[in-house]
């Protein structure tokens, strides 16, 4: 199957027989949502894209860090030392924003 999205007040042109018969529009449940998604290679490249934009500026091993010392935080196992806190809000901006990117980016697709 293939899936198209076809955005609010546009119709889909006159098709040939053998495409015309087989369409038919769906409900887009969260399940099939997702299951596209994975599918998807487009989707795919996004996340591609997503992980270039974070990796640009953050390595993994930067990644690690934060996550230990976001997660050390978080349960009260670890006190931020001077300028990690502003370090971690800056990274988190930074992969939200890239996360948004790629939500407006699906959205784009209809999903």
């Amino acid at each position: 199957m293939t899936y198209v999205a076809v955005p609010d007040g546009v119709t889909l042109p006159e098709q040939p027989a053998q495409i015309a018969d087989t369409v038919q529009a769906i409900a887009l449940t969260p399940e099939l949502r997702e299951q596209i998604k994975n599918a998807s290679p487009h989707c795919a490249f996004i996340a591609e894209r997503m992980q270039d934009q974070i990796r640009a500026r953050y390595s993994i091993e930067d990644e690690m860090y934060f996550a230990r010392i976001g997660a050390g935080v978080a349960l009260g196992k670890y006190t931020f030392e001077p300028g990690e806190e502003v370090a971690l809000t800056e990274y988190g901006a930074h992969v939200e924003g890239v996360r948004q990117w790629g939500r407006a980016e699906r959205a784009k697709l209809g999903l």
